[in-house]
């Protein structure tokens, strides 16, 4: 096997450490270097991991990096994005891949442009519990799909974040924070998505923050905060979705999928492991299902990973720029159902990502 991919990490905020976490125990790529506009925070993580901290600039032009994983904020992938793959470096960012339909097409093109790699977050469906649920669906433990449930509700984050404004400016709410994990969770379950019909709103206009580094400070609310709606597959299933940070609490599994020959609960799509449940005709309850894959620990940097291996062996990468982008029209097709009273058809198509191989010790891809 060829060397490891020599990566750099911009952004040096709260998601990083699990980022730098993960990469120690991956084969295919080693993070050498990490930057961030507060050199102090670079300087904080690159002590914590024994790497070197340095500007956005020197780690763009260093010539031993090829790969550049982007934790900045979400107004800022795409122009951080963008910058990476003009430095000649393939590009791997945290969700969602952009803001815009247009930001995300512009990174496309100058992916393919320039011949590089690009991909987003979640990785989390590579986890072990989404991964057996893949093989489960595919091996007909529940014939063919046909509907199911997604539910991700909350009171939003300005109980407990310390920075928790742009979660409530354009490119953040529940569908553009957490949206991503059970969109990606779904299409690696079931294909992509034809056809959304949805309703939105926001229940206030301001938020209060209480969390202990931000609290008092008022936060303007730019984005609907409560998105419900139905996602039609190309596969043909129909998938009732809702995302909120207007719920204190609810009741409904992360995710079910139901089939002409039983049921599935698939675990909640930000974690990599289960519970897994069955449920067959005949049966009186649920059943546990044991986990067929690997990667149930919290291995952020997997998708990262996944494209440094596929940089190295040709093949394509599972945490895909064609993936990321389907997803965020996807997101984007919400809100303009609802702003118009009609379905949207969803303009984008991917293909289904590559399952994991069976019988995979921690570290490996293939």
């Amino acid at each position: 096997m060829s060397k490891r991919v020599q990566a750099g990490v911009i952004g040096c905020g709260n998601i990083s450490p699990a980022y730098f976490h993960a990469a120690a125990k991956l084969k295919d790529m080693t993070i050498t270097a990490c930057a961030d506009l507060n050199m102090e925070a670079a300087r904080a993580r690159a002590d914590e991991n024994g790497i070197r901290a340095c500007t956005v600039e020197e780690l763009l032009h260093d010539s031993n990096i090829e790969l550049v994983i982007n934790l900045t904020t979400p107004q800022s992938h795409a122009e951080v994005n963008l910058a990476i793959l003009e430095a000649d470096k393939h590009a791997y960012t945290e969700k969602p891949f952009a803001v815009t339909r247009e930001d995300g097409r512009r990174v496309l093109e100058k992916a393919e442009e320039k011949g590089l790699r690009t991909g987003s977050a979640p990785d989390t469906f590579l986890g072990g519990g989404h991964q057996t649920c893949r093989k489960m669906i595919e091996d007909g433990w529940i014939g063919r799909p046909v509907a199911g449930t997604a539910f991700m509700c909350c009171h939003g984050h300005e109980s407990w974040h310390p920075n928790p404004g742009f979660y409530y400016l354009r490119g953040g709410g529940p569908m553009f924070d957490m949206g991503p994990y059970y969109l990606t969770a779904l299409i690696n379950l079931l294909g992509p998505v034809k056809r959304v019909a949805a309703l939105c709103w926001k229940a206030y206009g301001e938020r209060l923050a209480t969390s202990e580094k931000a609290n008092g400070q008022v936060l303007p609310v730019e984005v609907n905060t409560h998105v419900a709606g139905t996602l039609a597959f190309h596969s043909g299933a129909i998938v009732t979705i809702i995302t909120s940070f207007d719920v204190w609490q609810h009741s409904g599994h992360p995710i079910e999928i139901h089939g002409t020959e039983g049921s599935l609960r698939v675990p909640d799509p930000n974690g990599f492991g289960g519970p897994v449940s069955l449920f067959r005709p005949g049966m009186t309850t649920w059943a546990d299902v044991p986990l067929s894959h690997g990667y149930t620990d919290n291995f952020r940097s997997v998708g990262a990973a996944d494209l440094a291996r596929a940089v190295r062996t040709g093949r394509p990468h599972r945490c895909s720029g064609s993936l990321a982008y389907h997803v965020l029209d996807v997101m984007h097709a919400f809100d303009e159902s609802s702003a118009s009273g009609r379905h949207v058809e969803v303009e984008s198509i991917c293909d289904q990502p590559a399952p994991l191989p069976m019988g995979l010790r921690d570290g490996e891809l293939d």
